[in-house]
């Protein structure tokens, strides 16, 4: 019998196994079974699962497999189909899924961990199924059972992570949420104490440092991890989000191209770097699809189209249910559009806008729109000083910032975009080479 990690009272055994489906993997004693009856692998094709495995369902790369396989040896493509053959003839062709010419993953859902008890990793699950929801309900829900999951195990690293994205919706879009800025920060900061290579850490940690004003530092610790993991579709995906807060558009849009290279399937927040870059309909194609909210309304405005732009903001704002800052926004913008601008303004004026630097260039924009260039400018500033840079095509080219333009001081706010932007690759060693593929 394994102890468990924690010293408290109540002892749980720690599973020894990976659990998804009807099977169980082994790690320690190299073994695979399904329904408890043993199921004979090749050494080669045990480890390849395994990879699948500890990837939890995310996509692992033809790289990443031949790499771990076949380490410093050359081997074409052929020997990896015969390996995953193999493999799918032991589990089922479902099993494994393929995403083409890129890579493959796990179909079926990882239920426990070794090393992890499996009411603590079944509490998890459940946590991580209602934090996807985002509802502030959810979250709040997620965030109790993660904290039932460390009281059970301090070491589970994966659950302190996931607790740091609860804690970091919260901080940011909940009312009663004063101390959960520190309890995110502190979360990450064990997790990354127990796994300095966690996955899901350097995932959900990004977001917090760019919105916290830490852009740059996301961005260097991003370049460091890319040249470990080069094919890291969730490194890709951060990185799309941290040169765009840089003002770095067009480098965003790169670090988007090789995130969907590596992995069709992944979603990134590059709508918002199209808009940024004047790209609207590309935004509106984009956007679609996702729950929407703000992006494709502005982007429907600017083209022209008002009326279905306040038709969408309407219907969105009876429908759900939004933070106060996605509310302002929304609202302003629709007033904006139908021309009420005392509403709008006193909409603006009245929001409380923490830990989210992006939204202070869409209210800058506002601002600009009915020719409130003092306060568009004084916006635009307090962006730059909370991490989000507004990208010097953006302050050049934006329709809506035209009134910006002919502030007396647009000159300075321009030439400070572009040494902050500037700033931001030299100090983080970034260069869009990084994204090139090895031969």
């Amino acid at each position: 019998m394994i102890a468990n990690r924690n010293s408290n009272n109540f002892q749980s055994v720690l599973a020894t196994s990976y659990r998804f489906g009807e099977f169980e993997l082994q790690p320690q004693e190299r073994l695979l079974k399904r329904n408890g009856e043993a199921i004979p692998l090749a050494p080669k094709v045990f480890d390849a699962l395994l990879c699948l495995v500890r990837r939890g369902g995310h996509l692992v790369t033809k790289r990443e497999l031949i790499d771990t396989l076949w380490p410093g040896t050359h081997v074409t493509e052929a020997n990896l189909t015969n390996m995953i053959g193999a493999l799918r003839r032991a589990l089922g062709q479902d099993v494994i899924g393929t995403i083409s010419k890129h890579g493959y993953r796990l179909t079926l859902r990882v239920e426990g961990e070794p090393g992890i008890a499996p009411e603590t990793y079944e509490r998890f699950s459940r946590a991580n199924d209602l934090t996807v929801h985002r509802s502030p309900e959810s979250v709040a829900a997620a965030r109790e059972l993660y904290w039932l999951c460390l009281a059970d195990d301090p070491a589970f690293s994966a659950a302190w992570a996931w607790l740091g994205r609860c804690c970091w919706f919260r901080a940011k879009f909940s009312r009663d949420a004063t101390n959960d800025v520190y309890l995110a920060e502190a979360s990450f900061k064990r997790a990354f104490a127990l796994d300095p290579d966690l996955a899901c850490g350097h995932q959900f940690y990004t977001p917090v440092e760019a919105d916290l004003g830490y852009a740059t530092r996301a961005l260097a610790r991003l370049c460091q991890r890319l040249e470990r993991h080069r094919d890291e579709p969730e490194t890709l995906v951060g990185l799309v989000q941290v040169l765009r807060f840089c003002g770095l558009p067009e480098d965003s849009l790169r670090a988007n191209a090789r995130a969907l290279q590596v992995d069709p399937t992944v979603t990134t927040g590059v709508p918002h770097t199209l808009f940024l870059m004047g790209n609207y309909q590309a935004t509106i194609d984009a956007y679609s699809g996702r729950t929407g909210y703000y992006l494709d309304a502005a982007a429907w405005a600017i083209t022209g189209d008002k009326a279905h732009a306040a038709t969408l903001l309407r219907d969105r704002l009876q429908r759900l249910r939004l933070s106060e800052q996605i509310d302002g926004l929304m609202n302003s913008l629709l007033a904006l559009l139908e021309d009420r601008f005392d509403e709008a303004l006193k909409i603006m004026e009245s929001m409380v806008i923490a830990h989210e630097p992006e939204i202070l260039v869409y209210i800058a924009r506002h601002y600009s729109y009915i020719g409130a260039s003092d306060l568009a400018m004084r916006t635009v500033k307090q962006a730059a000083e909370s991490g989000f840079v507004c990208p010097p095509c953006t302050l050049r080219a934006d329709p809506w910032l035209k009134s910006l333009r002919a502030h007396p001081q647009f000159t300075s706010l321009l030439r400070n975009a572009e040494r902050l932007a500037g700033e931001a690759k030299s100090s983080a060693g970034w260069s869009p080479r990084i994204l090139l593929q090895e031969d």
